[in-house]
């Protein structure tokens, strides 16, 4: 029994020094703090998600909202949001944004306009309490194994967008990436754009390597500069146009990313890549 009462006190005076002293265990830690905290943050916010909406609604995305922003001080993150003005745009519209990890999360939440919800893998859903809470939120699932699906669910998006008035986020990357630079954007929500006649409005994060390093296994505190860009107007636009707003908005964000990493870097040392 003694020796039960010890290990508490043991993990008290060990996980601080290793702490102190080890980047990879840091790396680890505050890793596995993130999903845990964001899964109790989940749990919590259901009932309430079901208390306010009575079940599935996009006005629960402002609960989700609140209950997250508080997740960046306990990694050490700070945000600089620019542009502001940019998201004061009435009616529906389209967000685009890079895609660098889970922590993009944190950036979403920091500037989620009113009525809006993001467009996310179909698997997220079997994420346990934060897959329902998601669900709860209105998150659009796709399947990105199966185009035809993938086109239908955006068809569909696209008209609820405009009878609900909402707006949705999307990644264009349509996966993670952290090599220094963008990938190319599927067209998925540049379709949805103008399908629906509404504008797209890029956001850009800046390049998370001065802080997050998954192959050398660091995550240190840092700072994430978002950039809000001026909204990029479909009216008029077809189908046939869908390849050339794809190939402005990737030129776009791409210059802006660099521009905004670069920035950090001189601010803080060299970027590793």
């Amino acid at each position: 029994m003694d020796v039960l009462w010890m290990i508490p006190l043991l993990l008290l005076m060990i996980i601080p020094l290793l702490m102190c002293t080890s980047s990879t265990f840091v790396f680890y830690f505050k890793k596995f703090f993130y999903v845990a905290w964001m899964m109790v943050l989940a749990l919590i916010g259901i009932p309430l998600c079901i208390l306010k909406s009575g079940g599935r609604d996009i006005e629960n995305m402002r609960i989700i909202r609140f209950m997250v922003r508080h997740v960046k001080y306990l990694l050490g993150l700070r945000f600089e949001v620019s542009g502001w003005e940019h998201l004061q745009t009435e009616g529906p519209y389209v967000v685009i944004s890079n895609h660098q990890s889970s922590l993009d999360v944190l950036g979403l939440m920091e500037i989620l306009p009113d009525r809006c919800t993001t467009i996310a893998k179909k698997e997220l859903i079997y994420a346990g309490t934060v897959g329902l809470i998601c669900w709860l939120g209105g998150i659009v699932f796709i399947n990105r194994k199966k185009t035809s699906d993938a086109k239908s669910v955006m068809a569909d998006a696209a008209k609820t967008m405009l009878d609900d008035q909402i707006r949705l986020w999307v990644f264009p990357e349509g996966t993670r990436n952290q090599n220094g630079d963008l990938l190319p954007f599927k067209k998925g929500a540049f379709h949805l754009a103008v399908q629906a006649q509404v504008p797209i409005i890029p956001v850009v994060f800046s390049s998370y390597s001065n802080f997050y390093l998954r192959k050398e296994k660091q995550f240190k505190s840092g700072i994430i500069r978002l950039k809000i860009l001026p909204k990029i107007e479909t009216k008029g636009m077809t189908s046939d146009d869908v390849a050339s707003l794809s190939d402005k908005s990737f030129d776009l964000m791409r210059a802006a990313f660099l521009d905004i990493s670069d920035s950090i870097t001189r601010s803080n040392g060299p970027v590793r890549h």
